[in-house]
C-alpha cells in the first residue's frame, strides 16, 4: 500500500508556471505543490487565498504564464516564486486582438 502525501496547491502539467491552492496560505508558510508527477515545496511570499494561483518560478514584467499547459496571460509586473498570480499582478491575452 501506498500512502500519497497530501498537497497543498496543484498544478495540471509539469509545464505549468503556477499552481492552484487548495487552502489559504499565509506569508512566510511552506507550500507543498503536486507539479505533473513530482511534487516541490516552496514559501508563500505573500498570504494567498485557496482557490488562487502562487507562482512556482520567478516572472518578469511581460513573461507569459503557463496554467493548464497554456498561456494564460502575462505578468504585469515582476512575481516572485512563491507570491500570489491573480488580477493584480497578471495580465490576461486571451481573446485580445492587440496582442498575441
Amino acid at each position: 500500500m501506498t500512502v500519497s502525501k497530501t498537497h497543498d496547491a496543484h498544478s495540471v502539467t509539469a509545464k505549468d508556471d503556477v499552481a492552484t491552492l487548495v487552502r489559504d496560505a499565509a506569508e512566510g508558510e511552506a507550500v507543498t505543490v503536486r507539479r505533473g508527477s513530482d511534487s516541490l515545496e516552496l514559501t508563500a511570499v505573500t498570504a494567498i487565498p485557496a482557490g488562487h494561483k502562487i507562482a512556482l518560478r520567478d516572472f518578469k514584467k511581460g513573461e507569459n504564464v503557463i496554467k493548464y499547459g497554456s498561456v494564460i496571460g502575462a505578468a504585469s509586473e515582476d512575481i516572485p516564486k512563491g507570491a500570489h498570480v491573480h488580477v493584480h499582478n497578471l495580465e490576461g491575452l486571451r481573446g485580445r486582438g492587440d496582442r498575441r
